[in-house]
């Protein structure tokens, strides 16, 4: 067994050096997460209405897509957008198969958070609203949903979390994010271990500041 040559670990003027290059790829991961975030929360705020619907028409397509999407690895759905499709002649870019696909699989997430959010609303909220005559739209928008927001805001904030870390494998369909340009210094210069310890250390920067938001808005929805 060869000794491990703890010299070759970090290479400091390689992180230097090739750290502008590599965050040039920050603007396509925060357009993955934040975007799938955004479109995602959008999709799954109807899915939990479709999942908690008295209707089977809306429940069982909302539990089915909720299902499969869970069940899916993103890296396998990623392929399936981007290399499967043309199969049928559908064709996105890298970077629109990769946004569809995070905001199609974090919408699954997204739905069984805001539902479960939903069903933690007192069912006297619902009835004081229908007592002061607001119809079922009203008594969402005004009256739950403000309470809604309170509770999920955990449990949505790590799903942001998952999808920054997770949006890495954007790079696997080419999209020229933060991984990518890491492996492609890390080829050019053989030396993956420097690379990989930067680009984590760049992800992790960008998980911080997200926490701190995070604590930010659950500070002040706790005040309000």
């Amino acid at each position: 067994m060869s000794e491990i040559e703890w010299q070759h670990i970090f290479d400091l003027q390689l992180a230097i050096e090739s750290f502008p290059y590599i965050l040039q790829g920050i603007g396509y991961t925060i357009l993955i997460s934040f975007g799938g975030m955004a479109f995602g929360l959008i999709l799954g705020f109807f899915l939990a209405l479709g999942r908690t619907s008295k209707l089977s028409l809306f429940r069982w397509p909302a539990r089915i897509f909720i299902s499969y999407m869970r069940g899916t690895p993103m890296l396998v759905f990623l392929f399936l957008l981007y290399f499967g499709l043309p199969n049928i002649g559908i064709q996105f870019s890298a970077v629109t198969a990769a946004l569809i696909g995070f905001s199609l699989h974090s919408s699954a997430y997204m739905a069984e958070i805001i539902r479960s959010s939903l069903n933690a609303v007192d069912k006297g909220q619902w009835e004081a609203a229908t007592a002061l005559g607001m119809s079922y739209w009203q008594s969402l928008l005004f009256v739950i949903l403000p309470q809604t927001t309170r509770i999920s805001i955990p449990p949505l904030s790590n799903v942001l979390l998952d999808l920054i870390k997770a949006s890495s494998l954007a790079a696997m369909i080419t999209v020229p994010d933060l991984f990518q340009r890491a492996k492609i210094v890390g080829g050019r210069e053989f030396d993956y271990m420097t690379v990989y310890i930067l680009v984590g250390l760049i992800y992790w920067g960008i998980c911080l500041l997200v926490e701190v938001w995070q604590n930010y808005l659950e500070k002040r929805s706790t005040y309000n």
